[in-house]
């Protein structure tokens, strides 16, 4: 231990000696957080909608209303025809047509069905299905506001009226989906690139044939280079926590000591992979080469920005082995479901192997020579 104990504080004064590695540390996650909690969500607002009504009655003008009293829409214009609205999609100032044909309001009260035509540029697919969403959605609100101002009695009337309502996330907000999965992917980056560069800093200062001339054996040594940067994660970890708490007004539905356990074996995992990377790498250029490539596999499977039940077969049987998946589920379970030990158990045992399976590696890798 004794041992140990000199090697940590070796490492902690040159953590902090190094001015420029702090900010890193401490201050850059925490603006990474808040602005990508900002930034990366699928909701779209501002669509930016042309209106082409051929129809001009206090019907078509309220469906017209219905669109840009919408906070997701922002209208461009009202044009006389198609074309002039077709040519704005095509300059790229407009997102969305919105087409109200004749005899709109007409066929409403005489066949009780009219038409509308609604254009969206699909450029971006999945903004377009957004859009489309928002959209249909409008128009189905405004039709049927139409049947019950028409029907009144039949309405009230209705043999089957649903109620709908959300769980974990009752008002929608994205936030909430999104800042515990940021918040796992920053001390993921963090403690995967500080790691991979820690003893190919050492390589590259010549420090390592110093230490492999110490009776330090393999198993201090790596713990000596592993507990600081552990120390430092579960500090970001715990500001992140904080800042979700005060800024985002993310409330942890359940145990935070049980979500902080669960951190530091998945710290213990990702470290271990970085001083693992950073046993083969001979330059911090290769190693932070090396985490990069695994990270953007690691981060586009791991459902944080697309549901992992929307993969390929074989995409989903890859992600048995990314721990970021496995984390990410575990923090959006406890943070926001309010889940207890026994709903996370098989997740957390198997980041726990990976773990121990990883330190173990990162320990035999080293090689210590005299």
């Amino acid at each position: 231990m004794r041992r140990i104990r000199y090697i940590l504080q070796k490492e902690f004064l040159q953590i902090f000696r190094d001015k420029a590695l702090l900010p890193i540390i401490i201050i850059i996650p925490i603006i990474q957080l808040v602005v990508l909690s900002y930034t990366a969500t699928y909701e779209i607002k501002n669509i930016r909608l042309v209106v082409v009504d051929q129809d001009h009655t206090p019907d078509s003008r309220a469906l017209t209303r219905e669109f840009t009293g919408s906070p997701f829409y922002k209208l461009e214009g009202s044009l006389p025809n198609y074309a002039q609205a077709f040519h704005l999609m095509q300059k790229g100032t407009a997102d969305q047509i919105l087409v109200i044909e004749p005899h709109f309001e007409k066929n409403l009260e005489t066949t009780k069905k009219a038409s509308v035509q609604l254009i969206t540029n699909a450029i971006n697919g999945s903004a377009a299905g957004v859009m489309q969403g928002y959209g249909v959605s409008i128009i189905n609100g405004f039709h049927n506001n139409i049947q019950i101002e028409q029907h009144p009695g039949q309405a009230k009337g209705l043999p089957i009226q649903t109620d709908t309502s959300y769980w974990y996330n009752p008002e929608l907000n994205y936030f909430t989906f999104m800042v515990p999965g940021i918040l796992v992917l920053l001390v993921s980056l963090i403690g995967l690139f500080l790691s991979s560069m820690n003893i190919v800093k050492e390589k590259e200062l010549g420090t390592i044939t110093q230490l492999n001339v110490t009776p330090i054996n393999k198993f201090e040594f790596i713990a000596g280079k592993l507990i600081p940067f552990w120390v430092i994660a579960m500090a970001d970890l715990t500001v992140g926590l904080l800042v979700a708490r005060f800024w985002f007004d993310i409330h942890i539905a359940g145990n935070p000591v049980l979500l902080l356990f669960v951190t530091s074996v998945y710290m213990v995992l990702i470290l271990s992979f970085g001083l693992f990377i950073s046993t083969m790498a001979q330059t911090m250029q290769q190693a932070m080469f090396i985490s990069w490539f695994f990270l953007v596999i690691f981060i586009l499977m791991s459902g944080l920005f697309t549901p992992i039940e929307s993969m390929p077969a074989w995409a989903q049987e890859f992600n048995r082995i990314n721990p970021l998946a496995y984390f990410i589920k575990i923090n959006r379970m406890i943070m926001l479901k309010g889940s207890v030990f026994s709903d996370i158990r098989n997740e957390f045992f198997i980041l726990a192997g990976y773990a121990i399976a990883m330190l173990g590696f990162s320990t035999l890798r080293y090689r210590k020579t005299s």
